[in-house]
């Protein structure tokens, strides 16, 4: 079960984070087709936000085919978003943290390491590519 970490200094509107949260527990396959997410009162109970919030949320994912709501029993995930190689026990997963150890013990702190991996993004994927596409490659 995913558990939302809202943060409310972020600048992201609340139900996008939940919204954000869920998408990556899909990406990395802690979400599977069939699992129940939390119920609105159990979600306001972890993280004292508004009901109404959590069901846009889910009203969203929803919207975009990723989850369902079964009356009676809750709000069901519909398809996942994993793909080899993404899954929280991947190989390259393990690398990253790694990767992530090293630039802490270097003095890196989050912000320093965010500000690296976006621009390592933009370089590899493009600034315009959309989440799961390749962006633009420059040839020669």
């Amino acid at each position: 079960m995913v558990e939302y970490r809202i943060d409310r200094r972020s600048g992201v509107a609340t139900y996008l984070q939940i919204v954000q949260q869920t998408k990556q527990a899909l990406r990395l396959g802690l979400l599977e087709p069939g699992d129940r997410l939390p119920t609105a009162k159990e979600v306001v109970a972890a993280t004292a936000i508004n009901p109404n919030t959590v069901l846009k949320a889910y009203r969203e994912l929803e919207r975009e085919g990723l989850v369902e709501p079964r009356p009676g029993l809750g709000t069901f995930v519909r398809r996942s978003l994993a793909r080899p190689g993404a899954a929280a026990d991947s190989p390259l997963r393990a690398e990253l943290a790694d990767w992530t150890d090293r630039a802490r013990a270097a003095g890196l702190d989050r912000e320093d390491v965010t500000a690296l991996v976006a621009s390592v993004l933009e370089e590899r994927f493009g600034k315009t590519a959309a989440p799961g596409e390749r962006g633009h490659e420059e040839n020669g």
